[in-house]
This record gives structure tokens, C-alpha cells and sequence, in this order.
């Protein structure tokens, strides 16, 4: 069991068209670039056709696992070999252009290296600037103060999503000095 093995199917979800693409997003993404934190679950950001009337459902992904044997489901996510995964399908530009332009990477484990990809810095402090919880905070805290994202792709990610106000919130709540304004 390990991240290997959830990340080949995950692969097979892909490779069997049920999903259009997919990213590994928040902590484990964050992995990629900062010190690593402590998390339980894998989020993965998917694209997928959409229905006539523009629903977006997971079933296809839910019935694929379920007949690979996957039916347990532990807080958000469904376990995936002992992995609990979020699959969050693409809800606007922010996410579509996140996905668009996620990087490809070998994960390596103990079973091997397994393809997959990651989303960049700029996105990944983008997400979390919208999402906004505490734990989130602390994730882009951390992206600065380890150089770990590069500030003028940062602003321009944070400019067409309208996100510059939310920005300077985040700096003014944790009284930071911003380095935005400076790039």
C-alpha cells in the first residue's frame, strides 16, 4: 500500500478516459516545493467531459473504482490503497489554468517511480489564498519564507484571477509585509 500504487490508478483513471486530466493539488503538491507537512488525504484535481446540462458528477469515477474494489470512504475521501483521495473536478479559470499548466513529475517510492503531476507554486498559493482556512494561510506563509514560488508569476496568476484583493488581506491579517508590491 502507498502512493504508488493509488497513483497507478489514478493513471488508469486517465488512461481509460473517465477522467480528461489530472493534478495532484494541495499538501502533497506542496511537497514539490517547501517542507512537508503533515497531511491525510491526496486531493486530486480533475477535468472530465461535462453532462448536455452542464452537471459535472463523479460517478464514473466512483463506478470505475468500485469495480476495482474501492468502496470505502475515510472523512472526504474514497481509499484508494490505504490513500484517502479527493477527486475535485475544475470548478472555474483559476482551477482550468491551474490544470492546464500543472508540471509533470516521477514520484519516487519505496515500489518504484510513478508519472504524475503537480501544480505549481503560483497556483497552489492561489488555491489556498481562495480557499482561505488557517491550514491554508500557513501553506502560502510558507511558500514565501522559503523562496519557494516565484513572486512576479505569483502576481500575475493572483491578477487574472482577481485575487489581488484577497492578497492584501492575507497580508494585512498576518500583518506580513508585502512582497508583491515589490516584484
Amino acid at each position: 500500500m502507498g502512493i504508488k500504487q493509488t497513483l497507478d490508478v489514478v493513471n488508469e483513471l486517465e488512461r481509460e478516459g473517465i477522467i480528461a486530466r489530472y493534478a495532484i493539488g494541495d499538501a502533497v503538491a506542496a511537497y514539490n516545493y517547501v517542507e512537508p507537512a503533515v497531511t491525510e488525504d491526496l486531493d486530486i484535481l480533475v477535468s472530465f467531459e461535462t453532462k448536455p446540462s452542464g452537471l459535472v458528477t463523479l460517478d464514473p469515477i466512483l463506478e470505475f473504482l468500485r469495480k476495482c474494489g474501492y468502496t470505502d470512504f475515510s472523512k472526504e475521501g474514497i481509499l484508494i490503497e490505504g490513500w484517502p483521495v479527493q477527486f475535485l473536478p475544475v470548478a472555474d479559470d483559476l482551477d482550468r489554468e491551474a490544470l492546464s499548466q500543472a508540471k509533470p513529475i516521477a514520484v519516487r517510492t519505496n515500489g518504484g517511480r510513478v508519472k504524475a503531476r503537480v501544480l505549481k507554486p503560483e497556483h497552489l498559493v492561489a488555491l489556498a489564498l481562495r480557499v482561505g482556512r488557517p491550514k491554508d494561510f500557513s501553506r502560502i506563509a510558507q511558500f514565501l519564507g522559503e523562496k519557494a514560488v516565484e513572486l512576479t508569476k505569483l502576481r500575475a496568476v493572483l491578477e487574472r484571477h482577481k485575487l489581488l484583493p484577497a492578497w492584501r488581506k492575507f497580508c494585512a491579517r498576518t500583518g506580513a509585509r508585502d512582497p508583491l508590491a515589490a516584484s
